[in-house]
C-alpha cells in the first residue's frame, strides 16, 4: 500500500467517523429534545412510541455503525503502514509504528506515519550495468565544442602545419 492511499483512507476514515459523531449527537438531542425518553429522574427507564422514536433510533444505529466502519479502516490502514515501513531499510518506523499499534492507540500510530513518515515504496533509480571499475573506464561523452577542436586539429594536419 503506498503512502498516498494510506493518507486517503486515513484522512476518509477520519471524516467518516466525524461526521458520524455529529449525527448520533444530533440525534441524541433530537430524541432527548422531542419527549422520546422517558425519564426518571437522571434515567432513561424507557422509549415512548411515535413517529420519532424508530427514526431516531435507526439514525443512531446508522451513525454507530459508520463509526465502527471508520473503525476497521483504520486498522486496514494501520496494517498498511506497517507493511510499508517493514520495506524500509532502517526498522525504525516499523518497530514505532507496531509497537503503538499493538498498545492500542492505532490511531495515533497512524497520525505520526501520515504527518512524517517516510514511503517504503519510493521508486528507486534503475540499476546500472556492470561494476563500479568498470563505469571509472567507461569512455567520457564528446560535446559539440570537442568536436570543433577535432576538426580544427584534422584541418592543421592536412594543412601541413
Amino acid at each position: 500500500m503506498t503512502r498516498s492511499t494510506i493518507i486517503k483512507l486515513f484522512v476518509g476514515s477520519v471524516i467518516g467517523f466525524a461526521a458520524a459523531a455529529v449525527l448520533l449527537i444530533v440525534a441524541g438531542v433530537v430524541a432527548f429534545s422531542g419527549s422520546v425518553f422517558v425519564m426518571s429522574g437522571s434515567d432513561v427507564v424507557g422509549v415512548r412510541g411515535g413517529p420519532l422514536a424508530p427514526s431516531m433510533i435507526a439514525l443512531a444505529a446508522f451513525a454507530l455503525l459508520v463509526m465502527a466502519a471508520a473503525g476497521v479502516v483504520q486498522f486496514v490502514t494501520w496494517i498498511g503502514v506497517v507493511l510499508n515501513t517493514a520495506e524500509l531499510a532502517s526498522k525504525g518506523w516499523l518497530v514505532a509504528t507496531l509497537v503503538v499499534g499493538l498498545l492500542g492507540f492505532v490511531f495515533i500510530a497512524n497520525l505520526i506515519y501520515v504527518i512524517a513518515g517516510p514511503d517504503g515504496h519510493q521508486q528507486l533509480p534503475p540499476p546500472t550495468m556492470g561494476t563500479p571499475g568498470q563505469l571509472e573506464s567507461a569512455p567520457a561523452q564528446s560535446t559539440p565544442a570537442d568536436a570543433d577542436q577535432a576538426q580544427s586539429t584534422q584541418a592543421k594536419h592536412a594543412l601541413g602545419a
